[in-house]
């Protein structure tokens, strides 16, 4: 039977974690991400975990390596100059080979911007974050039963090819009160999770000691190391990319967007079809892996007449459609920034002008 709770979306992400055994939290309070930490510090005593708010986000970082480290599900979260100053600690964990969650409720910038939200974090998150060749999965959910949902899948496929995965979401979602399916969680809460023969869990004069290290003095170990990584990497990109389509099957004009942003798209698209025009929507849920098979399968279609990005940013994401569709059809941009939010109607009217390209029209 379905366990219905009316949760926000930074609390829904907090209470997942929980239930995917994560006992391990160190974090530093911003907004708009503060709820999580505020809600594992008065649920974490309750569960025999641990909570503790870091002197900054550098520490909190190198503290969740450490949990890692002894074969601990942890998790860290913050907003959005957080996560930069977290970047060396995001590198080291890739370097490592060692599985963790990070959060990002993302608000505006550059710099300390605003507290209002925003999605203006995609390069950071998708092209790296920090310094070297690495890969983070990243997870944008729509939804506060998303940010429940993937959180856990955020814990498994972390554990799994020992990556780092980031949900990566806004001030919208993290603030927005939905009522959330737990259930499916709870039937597995007492669970533990898998013990991991990596860890620095001490010998016991039973086995040899591991050894967890992103040093290499030698080039070629390092060179070794890395294409091995991206072995993995290329692993995940064929098995867990993730994307929703959203009336497809005869659409002309494709709006790509996610979190958000997709949640406005989908009102617009529904009122261009009220005006006869063919719209659908494709939502990525993973943004690395970018779902750009998908993409180009749209692109390749002779009905398409074109795409439709919608970012909370300057344009980002619209670099990784224009790749996956190789520029064949046209790609159009509808941006707002700084914390503002695009109208349906500033996506209707974009999705027209794309509608009328290939009739010589307008573009």
């Amino acid at each position: 039977m379905a366990e219905k709770v009316l949760m926000k979306g930074n609390e829904a992400i907090a209470e997942a974690a929980i239930l995917s055994g994560c006992l391990h939290y160190f974090g530093y309070p911003i907004t708009p991400q503060t709820e999580i930490a505020a809600y594992m510090a008065k649920r974490m005593p309750k569960v025999n975990g641990c909570f503790l708010q870091a002197e900054s986000e550098v520490a909190a970082i190198n503290m969740v390596i450490g949990a890692s480290a002894a074969g601990r599900r942890t998790m860290t979260s913050s907003s959005s100059p957080g996560i930069a100053l977290k970047s060396e600690g995001l590198s080291y964990l890739a370097g490592c080979d060692l599985p963790a969650v990070v959060v990002n409720i993302q608000r505006g910038g550059p710099g300390l911007g605003g507290i209002q939200p925003s999605q203006a974090d995609y390069f950071q998150a998708t092209k790296g974050g920090g310094h070297g060749d690495y890969r983070m999965l990243v997870l944008a959910p729509a939804s506060v039963q998303e940010m429940f949902d993937l959180t856990a899948l955020a814990f498994e496929l972390a554990d799994q090819y020992r990556v780092t995965s980031m949900l990566f979401s806004d001030g919208i979602l993290g603030q927005m009160m939905e009522a959330v399916d737990i259930s499916s969680l709870c039937a597995q809460a007492n669970e533990s999770p898998a013990q991991k023969p990596w860890a620095l869990t001490g010998t016991r004069n039973a086995r040899k000691p591991n050894i967890i290290n992103s040093l290499y003095m030698q080039p070629e170990d390092l060179e070794r190391v890395n294409r091995e990584r991206f072995v993995r990497y290329a692993e995940i990109a064929a098995k867990e990319t993730r994307w929703e389509e959203f009336l497809t099957e005869d659409a002309q004009v494709i709006v790509v967007a996610y979190g958000a942003a997709a949640r406005i798209a989908k009102n617009a698209i529904n009122a261009a079809r009220a005006q006869g025009i063919k719209a659908g929507l494709l939502r990525p849920v993973t943004l690395w892996p970018f779902p750009k098979e998908a993409l180009g399968r749209l692109s390749a279609c002779a009905r398409t007449k074109g795409f439709v990005c919608v970012e909370l940013s300057m344009g980002q994401m619209i670099e990784d459609v224009e790749l996956a569709t190789r520029c064949a059809k046209p790609v159009r941009l509808v941006s707002r920034t700084g914390g503002m939010v695009p109208s349906p109607d500033e996506i209707i009217e974009k999705i027209r002008k794309v509608n009328a390209i290939e009739n010589g029209r307008g573009g």
